[in-house]
């Protein structure tokens, strides 16, 4: 059962995100803004910078391919550490909060790959500091059902771990796949739908096990840099 969000009520969660997001950038120490994210190799920082990149145009994505580094993953983290050392993190945090209410997005994605970002990077940052920031459940579950139905862009490699497996909602009414079941919270879904591996303690359910023994095998090394 997927979850229907017209355009509207997908910028609003946007929105409500990235306000969320800059209140608890706000109150972070010095320390903790150099903390390793839940990316791999990422610091929250460089998590917080690359959300600062979500309204790049046809010429601002050519001059990030300019910068490249072997792969697209490799050069969005390089960029997101030249911004990160760019701007202050007062500047880094108003540049978040500049975005609140506009509707432009990355070239070549859809609003439904910027309510990802959004989602899935806040939690990036606030799950390691134990700071607290909710999802909207309808509002994972939309961004869920997109990460598994997705071709272009590519969606992340973890999406594939879940094949095999029927994905249900415990917290509102969403499922997705076929196979021996394994529940959670959504925005626990959501976020083993795109690789964080943190989230599987929240799991539960006949196919739980065999979906974590899946994902940790495959799972990213510390040097990986994929923030996607």
């Amino acid at each position: 059962m997927t979850v229907s969000l017209d355009r509207d009520r997908v910028w609003q969660a946007i929105d409500a995100q990235r306000t969320a997001l800059a209140a608890v950038l706000e109150d972070l120490s010095g320390d903790e803004w150099q903390q390793p994210s839940l990316c791999p190799g990422w610091t929250v920082r460089d998590v917080a910078a690359h959300l600062t990149l979500q309204q790049l145009g046809p010429g601002d994505v050519l001059r990030t391919l300019l910068k490249w580094r072997g792969s697209m993953d490799r050069t969005i983290q390089h960029v997101a550490r030249l911004r990160a050392a760019e701007l202050t993190t007062g500047q880094i945090v108003a540049e978040i909060r500049g975005t609140i209410g506009s509707r432009r997005r990355n070239f070549g994605v859809t609003h439904l790959e910027t309510l990802t970002d959004i989602l899935v990077h806040s939690q990036d940052i606030a799950v390691p500091l134990g700071r607290r920031l909710d999802m909207d459940p309808d509002a994972a579950a939309a961004a869920a059902d997109r990460n598994l139905s997705m071709r272009m862009p590519p969606p992340p490699a973890s999406v594939r771990s879940t094949a095999g497996f029927r994905l249900v909602a415990t917290d509102t009414t969403w499922s997705a796949g076929e196979g021996p079941e394994v529940r959670g919270p959504v925005a626990a879904l959501l976020l083993v739908i795109c690789g964080r591996l943190v989230a599987l303690p929240q799991l539960s359910g006949e196919g739980a096990a065999a979906l974590t023994a899946r994902l940790t095998a495959t799972a990213p090394t510390a040097r990986s840099e994929d923030a996607s």
